[in-house]
């Protein structure tokens, strides 16, 4: 079985029920998240072995977070223990043309105080084929950017395949300082997954003519923003996925996966969004696992987008599906009926 490990931040979910806003909630539902927990959670429903590395707090909240982990297939065993509190954000999810909200509240976390040395990441990675993180990771602090960039020194003395999601967050770093830490951890990293906007808000690699903004955004507009991430970094591959946006409630899905100036596309699902936060995520799982079982690309982000697709309909960050389901997507049951 292939081993894959993540290294980044889980957190505490807090949202209220059902569409109801902030100042609605009489009580909040509760889970637990965050980008690289995410995205071993859904490979461990691919049946694959995969570990989440993040630091947690010795206290019962923070064994709260291990368990969730736990619970759906994750190896916690190099998750380190210690500092004062789990971080928290709070999701307010849209409908039509209300758009979702997320509040954090992350500062001064266990893993944001984390020291690099705290992490034996030769032991860590022993046995593994694939090291994955996300650019929140060494947004986090300092301290967490130089744990990353000796996490993807390791996996590549030890031939790993480093992949990274640059999922930019601008409430966490200036898109300069992104670009200097992350252009630092580029070099280091074979397949790169990006969004519609992370390439410009980190390298200032703009697709041209296109607007999320607008809702409508075409897949051939980003094959030259895959080709200058290529160049500039030497990546193996570039995945972007295309979000589309209607409304908050629903959307148009996509993805491209680009090697040597050929892109190949994912077929575009109309989605009625349940859920749409770490969509990324489960798009990144799905990918890894294809290159691991030796997919060819189209397969690939077929594969991808369709897991990713199934995603939207799930309640909270993990991808709950089985490989059987996001295969039968991928190919072309999208009818929804009943299965009896």
């Amino acid at each position: 079985m292939k081993r894959i490990v993540t290294f980044g931040e889980i957190m505490m979910r807090l949202n209220p029920a059902g569409y109801l806003r902030f100042v609605q909630a009489g009580s909040w539902d509760v889970s637990y998240a965050g980008g690289e927990a995410n995205v071993a959670a859904s490979l461990a429903q691919f049946g694959m072995d995969a570990a989440f590395v993040t630091k947690l707090p010795s206290h019962e909240i923070g064994q709260c977070a291990l368990n969730e982990c736990r619970r759906y297939g994750v190896d916690t065993s190099a998750i380190v223990r210690g500092g004062r509190r789990l971080g928290l954000y709070y999701v307010e999810k849209g409908a039509s043309q209300r758009a979702s909200k997320v509040i954090y509240d992350r500062e001064a976390s266990a893993i944001a105080l984390a020291k690099p040395e705290e992490f034996d990441w030769k032991k860590i990675l022993a046995g593994a084929q694939w090291f994955h993180f996300t650019g929140i990771t060494p947004a986090l602090s300092d301290n967490c950017a130089a744990a990353s960039m000796d996490a993807v020194r390791t996996a590549k003395e030890m031939g790993l395949t480093v992949s990274c999601d640059l999922n930019f967050r601008k409430k966490l770093w200036t898109g300069e300082k992104a670009g200097q830490v992350m252009g630092a951890l580029m070099p280091f990293v074979d397949i790169c997954i990006a969004n519609e906007e992370d390439a410009a808000d980190i390298f200032g690699i703009r697709a041209e003519g296109a607007d999320v903004n607008s809702g409508k955004v075409r897949g051939e507009n980003y094959i030259s923003v895959a080709k200058q991430l290529s160049g500039r970094f030497n990546f193996k591959k570039v995945a972007i996925t295309l979000r589309g946006s209607v409304s908050a409630s629903d959307n148009n899905w996509s993805a491209m996966l680009y090697q040597d100036g050929e892109a190949f596309f994912g077929p575009n699902y109309p989605i009625h969004i349940v859920d749409r936060v770490g969509g990324g995520d489960s798009f990144g799982a799905a990918l890894i696992y294809s290159q691991l079982s030796g997919w060819d690309n189209q397969r690939a982000v077929n594969f991808a987008a369709a897991a990713s697709c199934l995603k939207h309909t799930i309640e909270h960050d993990f991808n709950l599906i089985s490989l059987g389901e996001a295969e039968a997507l991928a190919a072309g049951n999208a009818s929804g009926r009943v299965q009896r």
